[in-house]
């Protein structure tokens, strides 16, 4: 959608993006925090997002949960809230005709909740279920098994259920005092932002009845090198669930960031990509990702997939074949045009509401405060180059850092015999660097 971009900083500390979008019929608000998991002692893990759960309940003029929920939704406005390892985001949609109204009343959720002990108890029980639901997701345990293995901030769905025993209402309030305050916040806004509507957007924001604080820092997680593959037995699944993880010791720069994206097309994104298209062709996986994230000090490239048992080897062959292809340069211009096209395809979708438009800003602005140039990003598709391609793929493997997490139908042993199928990734990337 076409759109206008403006950071705007606060005098209280807070700042954020207005994202304009002429004659949208929606107003979409995330307000982000720093006040995920890595801010409080291990014992205390889940308090977080306990406070998440409640915040949006009672407060200073609604005395029930219910009672707010039901005025926030009467005319179909959607709100929401959502808490990671880093941070916690609320978050509203609603429509253009009630934009301030809703807004208000995110404001006063966050200005004033009453954190009732009722309500504790009853979140405390759906929490609960939330984290024993997502315990039988295999790519989220195995996901959050790896990360611990390299050393970063992360615990599994079922060491939460453990450790949010630990947790009382009081946690609660005083990871809410020490975290919701103005400098630590930041917010994009997307939907029509007029003149007028954006001089009540700023006035609303800096009004907010929260204490001057602090922007917390992220973590400086340094990656460490696991001595072993991460492997998870569980004789109750039939296939084999798997993530090869390489990292590199520092952060992307922007032209890395454009080529390592049309990596991931070249390799896993279609059905005729190289990796897999080829295992679809020989009829070994249904389906295999990959991506890659950036933390503080460190860039992480992943490969993803489930497979079965008899499948897996053959699986890994291509991966290390069509890796290995990429780190000498035999990379056909036709395929490098193939991904651009694609790339360039898949940027003229990613923005057709406003919700996603304004989701195209906030993980990297609430990540480093950048913002990014929406309208720069087919001409940085295009200039990739096959020599950028190229660099950046064997860059992501040369520090030597990286391995295997298997989770499912396996034992020590197929984990070592699969994990030796892909050292050699590391190793001739080093060498040819």
């Amino acid at each position: 959608m076409k759109h206008i971009v403006e950071e705007v900083i606060l005098q209280n500390g807070a700042k954020g993006l207005l994202v304009h979008v002429p004659d949208a019929t929606v107003l979409d608000v995330y307000l982000n925090f720093r006040a995920g998991e890595y801010l409080v002692a291990r014992d205390k893990w889940e308090a977080p997002h306990l406070m998440e759960h409640v915040l949006l309940g009672a407060n200073d003029i609604y005395p029930r949960a219910r009672e707010f929920q039901a005025i926030v939704e009467q005319n179909g406005a959607y709100s929401n809230a959502s808490t990671d390892v880093y941070d916690i985001i609320y978050e509203t949609e609603c429509a253009d005709f009630e934009w301030e109204r809703i807004f208000k009343l995110l404001i006063l959720a966050i200005e004033h909740p009453l954190f009732l002990q009722e309500e504790f108890d009853a979140e405390f029980g759906n929490v609960r279920e939330e984290l024993a639901a997502r315990a039988n997701n295999h790519y989220r345990s195995l996901g959050a098994n790896t990360r611990k293995a390299y050393g970063l901030v992360a615990e599994t769905d079922k060491e939460r259920l453990e450790l949010m025993q630990n947790v009382q209402l009081e946690d609660v309030r005083e990871h809410y005092r020490r975290t919701h305050t103005t400098d630590n916040m930041r917010f994009v806004i997307a939907g029509n932002i007029n003149k007028q509507r954006k001089s009540a957007i700023m006035r609303m924001l800096e009004d907010l009845d929260l204490p001057r604080g602090e922007r917390f820092a992220m973590p400086d997680e340094v990656v460490k090198q696991p001595k072993k593959p991460v492997c998870i037995p569980n004789a109750s699944v039939d296939t084999i669930y798997f993530y090869i993880d390489s990292f590199m010791n520092r952060r992307l720069e922007e032209s890395e960031v454009d080529a390592l994206g049309l990596v991931n097309a070249i390799l896993t994104e279609t059905l005729y990509s190289k990796i897999l298209g080829t295992a679809r062709e020989r009829g070994l996986v249904y389906g295999m990702n990959s991506g890659f994230q950036q933390i503080k000090l460190s860039s992480n490239l992943w490969f993803g997939s489930q497979v079965s048992v008899q499948n897996a080897a053959a699986l890994f062959d291509i991966v290390t074949e069509q890796l290995g292809n990429l780190f000498r340069g035999e990379l056909a211009e036709a395929d490098i045009a193939a991904a651009q096209a694609y790339s360039l395809g898949r940027y003229q979708r990613s923005a057709q509401t406003v919700a996603a438009t304004a989701g195209g800003y906030t993980g990297r602005y609430f990540f480093d405060e950048y913002v990014d140039d929406y309208y720069a990003i087919p001409d940085r598709i295009k200039a990739v180059t096959k020599q950028s391609i190229v660099d950046v793929t064997r860059a992501m493997f040369t520090d030597g850092l990286g391995g295997l997490g298997v989770y499912g139908k396996v034992d020590d042993k197929v984990a070592a015999q699969l994990n030796e199928q892909i050292v050699e990734l590391w190793q001739n990337a080093a060498v040819r660097e």
